[in-house]
């Protein structure tokens, strides 16, 4: 070292600056990586806080709300790109430093944030969350990321397509290789179809409100805030970006709600379902959190049938209970095991269960369940849907109705459990589902009906109409 520099006095420690914004982003992604939470449980009360302290306004909520959802949606493609910056494996990189290099990929790749901005914020981000020393290394690895678009990156880190078909699209559109191998399987082949797909799962979706008829109606909430109709749904409209649903007197009150068209339309297709002779008993077996069962509530009430809501577990039940409160019709919440009913067979007129899945139709929704899920998890919930669906088939009676959903496309989901179902236990037979969802196009050969977010906006609903026979 020189005599010069020697004496040179050392720079003056500048304590890091807190950016509310981007720690708001950090702490949520730590959430869903230490605790398993979901972003759309995590993220709402954080912003709340954020808003009652002054830190946040409008514009800060939307931008912490887009660093967590489009981190976690191009978790895969941004940890591709990473990896290729990065001296190590990525399992070997702490995961809250791979979390603060995420957001930094994101804005640089991802949003419109200036490139000097973007390594700044998320520089002066480590050194509060991490300190100097890894904050240097965060950099360092983003210099080397700003250094090229998104466009050229994925042509770097992503396989020919020629060579490795899915993972080539596993690698560009930021989903596991078993999921884009599932999900290309429901589909029935062709790269644009599959490709649309995925693209769709890293789109923002839209707010979509049920106006519960008989409760409110769609012009009531077209006058509350600003809407478009819905595609399908009589009920439904979509909400304009930046819109706040709880802001709304009849969604207050719960008389209407915040529903996906594609539920909503599972609902709707079991209630106009053809039955033989009475209709004034109907069950929801698997009615948590209470979006389907307020809907087929308010739809019985103006039939003047009765609605049982059963729900396993105890806090999922009382969620069902919130959403059904005030419903005009007689109806009941109960929490019970839908494998082992309290019920009589043949009790019902209509049944509905939607039963618990691996959630591979609300990927946009819950972008980190595509991470957190694992090819054998399917193993678990299948004697589940079989048993749920059985005893479903045992409650109805004969020429009544049977509605079985899942928010899942995976054909070991859907179609084979349903066929699976039929032929060990006979005495039923599948209703041509589509007549009942008029208007809505792309729906397949039928019996049953898959509703897809590229071609139909809604989350990947799968519905099989069965009708009790003997």
């Amino acid at each position: 070292m020189s005599e010069q520099a020697r004496r040179r006095p050392p720079k003056p420690y500048r304590r890091p600056q807190k950016d509310p914004v981007r720690m708001l982003a950090f702490e949520a992604l730590r959430a869903v990586d230490e605790r398993d939470a979901y972003a759309n449980l995590v993220l709402p009360p954080l912003l709340k806080k954020a808003r009652e302290k002054g830190d946040f306004d409008g514009r800060d909520a939307a931008l912490a709300t887009e660093l967590v959802y489009g981190t976690l949606r191009r978790q895969g493609t941004y940890d591709a790109i990473i990896a290729a910056c990065v001296d190590r494996p990525l399992r070997e990189v702490d995961p809250p430093v791979l979390d603060v290099l995420s957001l930094g990929a994101h804005q640089l790749l991802g949003t419109r944030i200036p490139t000097h901005a973007a390594v700044s914020a998320s520089v002066e981000l480590a050194r509060v969350v991490l300190g100097d020393g890894r904050a240097k290394f965060v950099n360092a690895v983003l210099r080397k990321i700003s250094r090229q678009d998104l466009d050229a990156w994925v042509e770097q880190v992503a396989p020919p397509y020629a060579d490795d078909a899915e993972d080539h699209l596993a690698v560009v559109h930021s989903h596991p290789r078993w999921v884009v191998s599932a999900l290309w399987d429901s589909l029935g082949g062709g790269r644009a179809g599959i490709e649309d797909l995925l693209e769709a799962d890293n789109e923002r979706p839209e707010v979509t409100l049920v106006a519960r008829p008989g409760r409110s109606t769609t012009e009531e909430l077209a006058a509350a805030t600003e809407t478009l109709p819905g595609r399908w749904s009589p009920y439904a409209l979509r909400m304009a970006e930046g819109g706040e649903p709880g802001a709304i007197e009849a969604v207050k009150e719960g008389r209407a709600g915040v529903q996906d068209e594609g539920s909503q339309l599972v609902a709707i297709a079991l209630a106009n379902a053809p039955v033989e002779g009475a209709d004034t008993r109907w069950l929801d077996g698997c009615a948590g959190p209470g979006g389907k069962a307020a809907l087929l509530a308010a739809l019985a009430a103006e039939r003047g049938a009765f609605l049982l809501a059963s729900e396993k577990q105890p806090h999922r039940a009382r969620l069902v209970e919130r959403a059904l409160a005030g419903n005009p019709g007689p109806y009941q919440v109960i929490a019970a095991d839908g494998t082992r009913p309290p019920w009589r067979p043949g009790s019902f007129d209509r049944v509905l269960v939607d039963v618990p899945c691996s959630g591979l139709g609300a990927l946009r929704r819950r972008p980190e369940a595509r991470w957190r899920r694992r090819p054998e998890d399917l193993d678990g919930f299948a004697p589940l849907q079989r048993a749920l669906l059985t005893e479903a088939l045992s409650a109805v009676r004969i020429g009544g109705v049977v509605g079985y959903a899942t928010c899942s496309p995976h054909l070991a989901e859907t179609r084979v459990v349903v066929d699976d179902v039929l032929k060990r236990t006979g005495g039923a037979e599948l209703i041509d589902a589509r007549p009942l969802l008029p208007g809505v196009p792309a729906l397949g050969d039928g019996p049953d009906v898959q509703l897809w977010p590229h071609l139909h906006g809604t989350d990947a609903m799968y519905l099989a109409l069965l009708r009790r026979t003997a």
